[in-house]
């Protein structure tokens, strides 16, 4: 019996975690008169202003609204839509909270700014990682509604591909279960656009070559992959097409440092859109900083390119700051040294190295 078993046995399973539509689901815990209506969360809140989208309910994304968005296209989209400023302060005691709830399973947690996370739980010699997976995905949803009156999003999986894919197909509030055996036939027939990696325009072409579904882009030779997106894109297309992801779940604990990113809906080129989303989010992260009582040495810009090649490009001043005007042109000449050849996926900004106002420096 104890062999039979250990056949079956699965030995890797990882759970993604996802807030379903956070920051607005947050606004409407502080505001349950708007329930039901379409919120949207940016900037200021003033859609006539200059902002992009951080978040949309449900409601507002039936509209089309997405994150990285400008408000006024938002708008536009949704003009009875409900528009609220950023609430960074409340947004992070609601993740606090999600985090340690995901902490008290286990010490591999890898967030994804505030709202997401994968973990991967410790297994001993004759426990089924799917099994220990799924009791904990259930427990974590119960104590996310319990404890902090919001609702996630669960997705388990072999890897964390599949089970990022997996939390995203019954949101809001949906708990999807892949295991191993069934990795081909989940992908088979989904359209491309749902793999991961594949924005608008590699979905346009993929469909211009008659490629329309994740099993058709498995079936496809390489060399024909690599001719249209070159060797690196196709490589990952092709592997993440057969549901293969062999990346760990890092540990990730920044409290020393602030950031903030967005991902575009779509991959994007446009210098200003991307300089615009850039200044929203040094706004968003030196407000913070002031507001803690903190000043920063060191000013990080992250930029994700469509082929998911990331860079980092960082600058360290002579001395510590809390002037957003200093942040953001040191933040701004960082970008400005970037060659917007190949499209951007996402865009973000880290500050570190602080130290308390009255001079007390944060150990590193």
């Amino acid at each position: 019996m104890g062999l039979s078993i250990g056949k079956y046995m699965h030995k890797r399973a990882v759970i993604h975690a996802d807030m379903d539509a956070f920051f607005a689901s947050v606004e409407l815990k502080k505001r349950p008169e708007l329930k039901g209506k379409s919120v949207i969360v940016g900037g200021c809140g003033d859609p006539s202003k200059r902002g992009v989208v951080s978040a949309a309910s449900y409601e507002a994304r039936k509209f089309g609204v997405k994150s990285g968005m400008p408000l006024r296209t938002a708008k536009r989209l949704c003009p009875k839509a409900v528009f609220l400023p950023v609430d960074f302060e409340a947004y992070e005691i609601e993740s606090e909270k999600f985090m340690a709830i995901l902490r008290s399973y286990t010490e591999l947690v890898e967030s994804f700014g505030l709202d997401e996370a994968f973990i991967e739980l410790n297994t001993v010699e004759g426990e089924d990682a799917f099994l220990k997976a799924i009791e904990a995905g259930r427990g974590i949803k119960k104590r996310v509604r319990e404890e902090l009156g919001l609702s996630c999003s669960i997705g388990i999986g072999p890897n964390k591909l599949i089970a990022k894919m997996a939390s995203d197909m019954k949101k809001p509030d949906g708990f999807v279960v892949v295991r191993d055996k069934d990795v081909t036939k989940t992908l088979r027939d989904m359209p491309v656009r749902k793999l991961s990696g594949v924005g608008p325009k590699t979905e346009e072409r993929l469909i211009f070559l008659g490629i329309k579904t994740i099993g058709e882009i498995s079936k496809a030779p390489l060399r024909h992959l690599e001719a249209n997106f070159g060797p690196s894109f196709a490589t990952m297309l092709h592997e993440h097409s057969l549901g293969i992801d062999d990346s760990s779940v890092v540990p990730f604990h920044e409290p020393r440092s602030m950031s903030r990113e967005v991902t575009f809906e779509q991959d994007t080129k446009d210098a200003h859109l991307i300089k615009e989303t850039l200044f929203e989010l040094t706004k968003d992260v030196s407000e913070r900083l002031k507001s803690d009582g903190y000043r920063c040495r060191t000013i990080v810009i992250k930029l994700r390119y469509r082929d998911f090649k990331t860079i980092t490009r960082t600058r360290t001043m002579d001395e510590r700051t809390d002037s957003q005007n200093d942040i953001w042109t040191a933040a701004r000449e960082l970008l400005e040294k970037e060659d917007f050849r190949v499209e951007l996926r996402l865009v973000g900004v880290k500050l570190g190295d602080f130290e308390k106002r009255d001079g007390k420096e944060i150990a590193r």
